[in-house]
């Protein structure tokens, strides 16, 4: 498969999930994931009209940046507060935000370098013991919180969905989109749920049908992963 073959049918399937519930494809953004790939291939795939990539790991924006064609760079993984230096005047959004202490330090980075960024808070809506993320319980603090934030602005909700060998992931999309449209219904200052960040290779589709507006993306446009390269 070609990252063009791997793309099309992607979008092909985003866009037959979409119109199977209603929704317009043109809502969804599909981010594509590009953890371990090489810059040579996430160019390929932005020369094929992707707009927005995602990583993992900090260090990995910090090393292929500049030989990146221009694009959204989204932070989809675990971030440390030590780490956001690296990313904080490279990305567009940070998709994996699960505690005041580094809602802060993102601000305060944020102010240092006179930059406004998206942030989504990452909600662990299974309680899976190895997903990162708030329960759902913690989300009122965090959105309570960003009213204090002065370049930081929260968006949206983010989560993983566990595998679909352990169930079905579209109960969980469903969890996730009922507690997106309980906060959407109250007022939060600074926070706007515009974004429900949810569904990946394995789950986009029911994660579309369930009300994702991003998707994130890797393997079934790239391939496999090399974890035995350098990444950049």
């Amino acid at each position: 498969m070609t990252i063009e073959e791997g793309l099309a049918n992607v979008r092909k399937r985003i866009a037959n999930a979409a119109r199977e519930c209603g929704r317009d494809p043109a809502e969804i953004t599909l981010i594509a994931v590009t953890k371990t790939h090489p810059p040579e291939m996430m160019n390929e795939a932005i020369r094929l009209g992707v707009t927005d990539i995602g990583e993992n790991k900090p260090q990995e924006v910090r090393d292929k940046f500049d030989k990146v064609l221009p694009v959204r760079w989204h932070l989809i993984g675990h971030l440390q507060t030590n780490k956001i230096k690296y990313i904080i005047d490279r990305c567009a959004m940070i998709h994996s935000v699960d505690s005041i202490k580094l809602m802060d330090e993102i601000d305060r980075l944020a102010v240092l370098h006179n930059k406004d960024i998206d942030i989504l808070i990452q909600v662990n809506i299974s309680g899976e013991l190895s997903k990162s993320g708030i329960a759902p319980e913690e989300l009122e603090s965090l959105l309570e919180h960003a009213g204090a934030l002065s370049k930081t602005h929260v968006k949206g909700l983010m989560t993983i969905a566990p595998k679909a060998e352990f169930g079905d992931p579209a109960i969980h999309f469903q969890n996730m989109k009922k507690l997106f449209d309980s906060v959407k219904s109250r007022k939060f200052e600074n926070v706007e749920m515009r974004e429900l960040s949810m569904g990946m290779s394995g789950d986009f589709e029911a994660a579309v049908k369930c009300g994702a507006t991003m998707v994130r993306v890797g393997s079934a446009i790239f391939g496999a992963r090399n974890y035995g390269q350098p990444s950049a």
